[in-house]
């Protein structure tokens, strides 16, 4: 099994002034102790589960970019953009640009995005949900043919490109891996089959029955449900002193004998650096392995 460590809260000790550096602290941190890949929400408000819209966010790509220069092997990506904040050979040329100066170490993760108030309150296009899945398809689409040869138009119900060049072309080939964020059963899963390298699904009890609906998506699309990453999203919480160290643990095991490959997450007091020592010497090594293995001898 292998760690993505997620960061959607940039309300720390010190404020604006450190949030600089205690950032690059983590990142830092994160690659010593072995995660495997670094995310940031693609919000330009705080939301609700973690404080009120008035706290600290910072842009996302601007944020990758810069760690993309503080760090040297973790993979950097969203979780997840949202398609309809910027259109997609716009959005090719950021992931693009982010794999080129990090040195192949971009990943994209998209979805159909949510967040109506910070849309509406920065005047964001924000359309039905509908429009923004038919939208997200489009996305994927185009961004697949802007990372591919061929730079020929691309006509969409939504977007109209009259040429998909992109040039530079990213490091990573055949390309950089695409990651579809959510569980809907009908969309957002069928996506997943037919275009992404990797899922990110919420650590649920629904989980199981959100892998074989993925896997019943595959099975019609004549995809191969063990190509795909299986990526579960979830938040760490060792205790102050690692008193839930082993009990998490074991949660990761009966996640690996699901299948799971990523357990990718938010550590709870990440800021205080201790929690990454304790993913360091305890957490990782004891799931080093775990994963991909028993998902392929389990199918």
């Amino acid at each position: 099994m292998r760690f993505g460590l997620h960061l959607p809260n940039f309300t720390w000790p010190g404020g604006p002034e450190a949030l600089r550096g205690r950032l690059v602290d983590i990142a830092r941190g994160a690659e010593a102790a072995g995660y495997d890949r670094l995310s940031v929400m693609d919000h330009v408000w705080q939301i609700g589960p973690i404080g009120p819209p008035e706290n600290e966010m910072l842009e996302a790509y601007t944020t990758l970019g810069y760690l993309a220069g503080q760090t040297e092997r973790v993979k950097l990506l969203t979780v997840v953009t949202a398609v309809v904040y910027r259109d997609p050979g716009l959005l090719a040329k950021a992931v693009t640009t982010l794999d080129v100066l990090s040195g192949g170490r971009a990943m994209l993760g998209i979805g159909a995005a949510w967040n109506e108030e910070e849309s509406r309150g920065l005047g964001l296009f924000f359309p039905s949900t509908k429009e923004r899945f038919e939208r997200l398809e489009e996305a994927l689409q185009i961004i697949l043919q802007m990372w591919s040869d061929n730079e020929g138009p691309y006509e969409g119900k939504h977007y109209h490109l009259a040429r998909t060049l992109n040039s530079p072309q990213p490091l990573q080939r055949p390309r950089p891996p695409i990651l579809i964020g959510g569980s809907g059963e009908r969309k957002t899963l069928r996506l997943v089959a037919q275009y992404a390298d990797a899922c990110n699904i919420f650590d649920s009890p629904e989980l199981p029955h959100k892998l074989d609906v993925l896997r019943e998506h595959c099975e019609r699309l004549g995809r191969d449900y063990d190509e795909i990453e299986k990526t579960v999203q979830l938040r760490f919480d060792l205790g102050a002193n690692g008193e839930h160290v082993e009990a998490t643990i074991e949660h990761l095991h009966e996640l690996a004998d699901l299948g799971v490959e990523v357990a990718h997450g938010a550590l709870k007091d990440v800021e205080s650096m201790r929690p990454l020592e304790l993913m360091a010497e305890r957490v990782i090594p004891a799931l080093a392995g775990l994963g991909g293995e028993e998902r392929a001898a389990g199918s």
